[in-house]
């Protein structure tokens, strides 16, 4: 397979490793650029950007929940320039699909694109603003939450939305609530708490694990131990209730929960970014 320039130009953007690391790492991948990132990252290499929701293309996310608290929807309005994405009348039409889905109990994309809109459907509107804009413009990505209390933040030029399931509704996560959603878009936990990290993500940081010890040098018998220690880094850091708190890093987002109340819970978590 022929790796072009401009391949090797992108995962550089992607990974921030040298030029001739990622051709090496691309041709070793027969072009897959997630299996490059995790060739790069085996042979110790510094990678910027580990998750591909990183490489953002353009549009916006929305993040809203209903007047009781209990659920929540994210929806990713999509199109193909910043400066289509940065219309109001593309964000005010974004804000009001996520408003109807919501109100409608909307669980799919497909059940949005055909909500009522106006006279018509969503779906029409959509068309209308592709032949007034002449971008492409799709509803990408749209999910819906429930819980005690949700709570939603989005983040500046609506970049990147989340929504926040708790257990209970406590007046104190009025702004702790938030203060967390907020640690969720920067962090980018890749869930709630070790037991949720699903099996394929634990076996790849083990592989990725021994490969470094093994290119460190260390002891065969060594390596599961130190792999093991180093797994247990990746939850501490990747695991929201693991994660140091944002406002206070003498604490974790765990104890902050229990001193809101021993029973509070993050049920899920929703973290929705252009892609």
């Amino acid at each position: 397979m022929e790796i072009t320039a401009s391949a090797v130009n992108e995962l550089r953007k992607k990974t921030g490793a040298g030029l001739m690391d990622c051709k090496k790492a691309l041709v070793e991948a027969n072009g897959d650029f997630e299996a490059a990132i995790d060739l790069l990252r085996k042979k110790g290499q510094k990678v910027a950007a580990l998750r591909s929701d990183r490489d953002a293309k353009e549009g916006v996310v929305i993040a809203i929940t209903s007047i009781d608290g209990k659920s929540g929807i994210a929806l990713n309005l999509g199109c193909e320039t910043d400066f289509v994405g940065k219309n109001e009348e593309f964000v005010g039409f974004a804000k009001e699909v996520a408003e109807l889905a919501l109100i409608n109990n909307v669980k799919t994309v497909a059940e949005a694109m055909s909500l009522p809109y106006e006279t018509r459907t969503v779906a029409d509107k959509i068309s209308d603003l592709v032949g007034k804009i002449g971008e492409n413009i799709s509803i990408k990505k749209f999910e819906r939450i429930e819980g005690a209390l949700v709570v939603p933040y989005i983040h500046t030029g609506y970049k990147v939305g989340v929504l926040v399931s708790y257990s209970i509704n406590s007046p104190k996560l009025e702004g702790t609530g938030k203060d967390i959603a907020m640690q969720i878009a920067a962090m980018s936990p890749v869930a709630v708490d070790k037991d949720d990290v699903p099996q394929a993500t634990i076996d790849r940081e083990l592989d990725i694990a021994r490969e470094q010890i093994k290119a460190e040098g260390k002891p065969e018998n060594m390596i599961d131990k130190i792999a093991a220690g180093k797994l247990q880094k990746f939850f501490k850091e990747n695991t929201l209730i693991n994660q140091q708190f944002v406002k206070n890093n003498d604490k974790t987002v765990a104890d902050v929960l229990k001193e809101i109340d021993p029973n509070l819970k993050v049920n899920s978590f929703i973290r929705m970014s252009l892609s």
